[in-house]
């Protein structure tokens, strides 16, 4: 596989493990080593010069500074090449005791240029050098070199040390595939190495299922209604649930399928796993937890092309993650086709009703129509399950609107068989401009009947949970996961009554509307499981996640037990959860308070910004309560507090020195930060206070 290894090399620890695993791989493969190392004596020369104002007036005679320049150039380049050579004899020796080929390269220059130089020139199948170099700090995590060589090559893949633990008995290498042939290329090397090394590989894949109901959410907040008709926010999310979010299970666990065959194919035999998340951290965090020797991923993935230096996913695991990393930069493109792997019939006149959609989007209804065919255990698609899988899939709104663009391709004669995915054509025909994938697939129903189900109808249905692969179905007991393939015996009912009575003993119910309309129950123990996630990023991920599994699974209401399992399986899987973890300690020592906040008091509260503000106010507003005599804190109460503490805080704006008393005085006791008088009065107030 490896004919020629080629190993830059500076005598730092990474250097030396990247001559070991260099060499072992060599032996493996029977390649020739070459060695290199790069050295810029004329960098050292412009430095002199610059210093040489500096240097004592003695030297400042023309005839003693030239004879200086002549000795340090002499010192600086002699010296070099008697480094270089050294480095070079390591991996000499190393190679003699191997018997193997070993060639030298000793190159003068800026070091990562002429490095990419040397590599993209005699193009060395596979490049080992190591993550740091002699410069390397703790905090370090890519070195310079390193980063620009990866950057710029495009010729070989690069083997990046990552730590310097010898190979003893780990040997399992981890292999990243998304569909694109750089990361089929990937499985190509670690099933070579795999049987090279003695060592287990495995594929793991990743799809992001929750990012876009993060994103709408976001969105939501800033359409204005006449923009978020436009943008027709149900059918999004109806697209994305019923659509999107289980054909991209099917693809990605299709893209480990893949990879099982190409491995049979070697005479291998692999482990797939398919993760959900944000791709680079479900690969992060699954490399921490089965500790592999090697992590092989694609240098760009599918979504990237050859002008790409570098693809967002590897280049955050290559900084993170703590095993060795190799970027295959060797494109394969597999034989074989997932989907013909399945036997599915079509009627002819379910296949002539197809043929009816727009050739951009006939195969994404196809795909659609069939995924539901593979859950409901059907071998021939008719017109019934062509009706059935559709009524489904769509809104009644979307269906309305495919009968008249089909109508209207009828009546101008247009050939869908020519149609091309553009907003001017779909602008044309339907008079809006939006070019939905909605709207494309909507026209197998031209002539259907199928029932349409509401997104209230559809979460009266049982629901059921594939145990292999998590995949939700709903209806009918499936008989087979059109994600993982298992029967129907590995699914199991949801069920839904211990949820809701759960709901009940909690009570308090919060309902919000999402940015698709539907409403969302959440109870107050829910919500104080949700602040338990750090604000920012984290809490909003956390929450998409949790609203986006309830919603899933048909659910109504989300309670906290509910919320509580969601946040944790949800930490063991990303970066967050050692501050998830601390956050909720923190808040468990938090002194428990003497009042009872009302629903609404407590909604009335949370207006104010978090963090100091709103723990002055809640202070405030108990002393407030303290001072009339109750101990149940109503809305009405606590805007009679914020009123009282508006009118303290303005007139100890005036004087810093009691405004810093008021502060000492509220957070004494509370574990909170002290607060600076300036910092005080140059905060914003509570909004809406």
């Amino acid at each position: 596989m490896y004919k020629t290894i080629y190993i830059p090399v500076d005598n730092s620890d990474f250097s030396n493990m990247a001559i070991d695993i260099g060499v072992t791989l060599a032996k493996q493969f029977g390649a020739t080593v070459v060695g290199s190392h790069a050295y810029a004596a004329k960098m050292h020369d412009k430095r002199f010069k610059q210093m040489e104002a500096g240097l004592p007036e003695e030297y400042h005679d023309e005839k003693e500074l030239e004879r200086q320049r002549r000795i340090h150039d002499s010192l600086i380049t002699r010296g070099l090449e008697i480094i270089t050579d050294c480095y070079l004899d390591v991996v000499d020796r190393k190679c003699q005791g191997e018997n193997l080929a070993f060639e030298r390269r000793s190159l003068e220059g800026r070091n990562y240029q002429i490095l990419v130089e040397d590599i993209e020139r005699h193009k060395y199948d596979l490049v080992v050098m190591g993550a740091l170099g002699l410069g390397a700090v703790r905090d370090s995590m890519i070195g310079s070199v390193c980063e620009r060589v990866v950057r710029r090559v495009r010729s070989s893949d690069i083997f990046v040390v990552k730590n310097t633990t010898p190979l003893n008995g780990n040997r399992k290498i981890v292999v990243a595939v998304d569909g694109s042939s750089h990361s089929f290329g990937g499985l190509k090397t670690a099933l070579a190495m795999g049987k090279a090394l003695n060592a287990e590989v495995e594929a793991v894949s990743a799809f992001d299922p929750y990012f876009h109901y993060a994103a709408f959410n976001s969105i939501a907040g800033v359409l204005s209604e006449a923009a978020g008709k436009v943008f027709r926010f149900k059918e999004q999310e109806k697209l994305h649930e019923e659509i999107i979010d289980s054909g991209l299970a099917k693809i990605y666990q299709a893209h480990l399928d893949i990879s099982k065959q190409v491995a049979e194919q070697e005479g291998a035999k692999i482990r797939t796993t398919l993760l959900d998340g944000k791709a680079f951290e479900r690969v992060l965090q699954y490399v921490k937890k089965e500790k592999p020797w090697l992590l092989i991923v694609g240098r760009i993935g599918i979504h990237s092309d050859e002008t790409m230096d570098i693809g967002s996913n590897a280049e955050n695991l290559l900084r993170m993650v703590p095993c060795h990393v190799l970027l295959s930069n060797r494109p394969y493109t597999p034989p074989i086709d997932a989907i013909a792997q399945y036997t599915i019939a079509w009627t002819e006149e379910a296949s002539r009703r197809m043929e009816r959609v727009p050739v951009f989007a006939r195969g994404v209804a196809k795909t659609a129509i069939y995924r539901y065919a593979v859950e409901k255990g059907h071998t021939i698609i008719s017109n019934e399950v062509v009706d059935a899988a559709m009524g489904h899939l769509l809104p009644e709104s979307a269906i309305r609107a495919m009968k008249g663009l089909g109508q209207v391709l009828e009546e101008q004669g247009i050939d869908r068989n020519k149609m091309k995915a553009s907003d001017a054509v779909v602008q044309d025909l339907m008079g809006a401009p939006s070019a939905q994938m909605i709207g494309k697939l909507g026209e197998t129903l031209a002539t259907g009947t199928g029932k349409v189900l509401s997104y209230e109808d559809r979460r009266d249905l049982d629901y059921y949970v594939c145990e292999g692969c998590g995949y939700m179905a709903k209806g009918e007991q499936p008989v087979k996961c059109p994600i993982c393939s298992n029967d129907g015996s590995s699914f199991k009912l949801i069920d839904k009554t211990l949820i809701q009575s759960a709901a009940k003993i909690e009570g308090d119910i919060e309902v919000e509307m999402a940015y698709d309309d539907v409403a969302i129950e959440w109870t107050s123990d829910a919500k104080a499981k949700l602040r338990e996630v750090p604000s920012g990023y984290m809490r909003r991920r956390a929450k998409a996640v949790i609203e986006k599994t309830a919603r899933k699974a048909g659910l109504r209401t989300i309670t906290s037990e509910f919320s509580n399992k969601v946040i944790l399986e949800y930490a063991e899987q990303v970066s967050w959860k050692d501050e998830l973890l601390t956050h909720q300690k923190k808040e468990e020592t938090k002194p428990t308070s003497e009042f009872e906040w009302t629903l609404e008091a407590k909604q009335r509260l949370e207006r104010v910004p978090e963090g100091y503000m709103r723990d002055c106010t809640a202070s405030l507003i108990e002393e407030h309560a303290r001072g009339i005599g109750t101990r149940t804190i109503t809305l009405e109460v606590a805007n009679q507090g914020i009123e009282k503490a508006k009118a303290t805080m303005e007139e100890a704006m005036k004087n810093p020195e009691q405004l810093q008393e008021i502060i000492s005085k509220l957070m004494a006791g509370k574990g909170t930060h002290r607060v600076s008088a300036d910092s005080m009065a140059n905060a914003q107030k509570p909004n809406g206070s």
